[in-house]
C-alpha cells in the first residue's frame, strides 16, 4: 500500500506570518519538520503541499533546495489541495501532518500509521486528543478522502481538511490511538506553534536539544526539559488548549466544549 505524508504549508499565516520559514537550530521551520517526519520507520513518500500564490513560491524554492517534493494547490480550500496532491502521487493511505508541527515525534508517526488496518476510513490521535498539543497525525485511504472532497460543503470541512471524515463515525469506520502514558495532556501541553510566544517555546527547545550528532530528540526528552526549566514551558502556556473547534461547536457533532478553549480577548 502507497502512503503519503501531507504536509500542508503556507506564509500567509494572520497570526505569525511566515511562521513555517522562521529558523530552528540553524534552518526553518519547515527543514526541521521534515526531518523529523523522515526519522519515522513507517516507509511512506512525503510531500509539501503549498498553495499557488506567488508568496508561497519562497515555500517551493525552500523545498527545491531540500531536496523535498512540492505540490501546489487551491490557497484556501485545504481538502481539495490535500486531495489533489494524494491524487497526483498515487497515494493510497494519506495522512495529515501539519505544518505547525516542527516537535513531531516520529514514533508517534509510526504508532498512529500501526494502528491502521484495512476496513478503517481514518485513523487518528485527535479525537479525542491525549497526546501533547503539536503531535497531530491522522490517516485515511484514499477513497475515504475522495468521498470528503467530493461531498464536504461546509466552509470548516473544506478548511480544517477532516472534520467531514471524523465527525461522522455513524459513517465512516474510525479508530483513535491514545497516549501509551494514559495520560492527557491534550490541553495542558502545547508543542505546536500559532503564535509568537509559541515560536519563542520551540526556539527555546530546539537550541537546547537539537544536535548534529543526534537531531532527532523524542517526546520524553522534550517533556523532561520543559519540566526541567519551566519559565520555557510558561512561555506559551497561556495557548493551551486554544485550537479551531472554539469557533464551530455549533457545528461539530462530536466535539464538546472541553476540548477546546475560549482565547481570553486579550491574548
Amino acid at each position: 500500500m502507497k502512503i503519503l505524508v501531507v504536509i500542508q504549508a503556507r506564509t500567509g499565516s494572520t497570526r505569525l506570518p511566515g511562521k513555517v520559514l522562521l529558523p530552528l537550530a540553524g534552518a526553518p521551520l519547515l527543514v526541521r519538520m521534515v526531518e523529523r517526519v523522515r526519522a519515522a520507520h513507517t516507509p511512506f513518500e512525503i510531500v509539501v503541499a503549498t498553495t499557488t500564490d506567488p508568496v508561497d513560491d519562497m515555500i517551493v524554492r525552500l523545498c527545491e533546495r531540500h531536496s523535498i517534493p512540492v505540490f501546489r494547490g487551491h490557497p484556501t480550500d485545504l481538502l481539495d489541495r490535500h486531495y489533489q496532491a494524494a491524487a497526483a502521487h498515487r497515494a493510497e493511505l494519506v495522512v495529515k501532518i501539519p505544518s505547525d508541527c516542527p516537535l513531531i515525534d516520529p514514533r508517534v508517526i509510526d504508532r498512529v500509521l500501526g494502528a491502521y488496518e484495512p476496513g478503517l476510513d481514518f485513523v487518528s490521535n485527535l479525537y479525542p486528543a491525549t497526546y501533547p498539543d503539536g503531535n497531530d497525525v491522522e490517516v485515511m485511504t484514499f477513497n475515504a478522502l475522495s468521498i470528503a472532497a467530493k461531498e464536504a460543503n461546509k466552509p470548516h470541512e473544506r478548511e480544517h481538511t477532516t472534520p467531514f471524515l471524523w465527525d461522522q463515525p455513524a459513517r465512516f469506520r474510525l479508530a483513535n490511538v491514545v497516549w501509551e502514558t494514559g495520560e492527557d495532556e491534550s490541553m495542558t501541553r502545547r508543542l505546536t506553534v500559532d503564535y509568537a510566544e509559541d515560536y519563542a517555546m520551540l526556539a527555546a527547545v530546539f537550541d537546547a536539544l537539537y544536535k548534529p550528532a543526534r537531531p532527532i530528540f523524542s517526546l520524553d526528552d522534550i517533556l523532561r526539559y520543559l519540566d526541567a526549566h519551566p519559565e520555557v514551558d510558561a512561555l506559551n502556556k497561556k495557548f493551551c488548549g486554544v485550537n479551531w473547534y472554539r469557533h464551530h461547536l455549533d457545528q461539530l457533532r462530536t466535539v464538546t466544549t472541553d476540548q477546546t478553549r475560549i482565547l481570553e480577548t486579550n491574548q
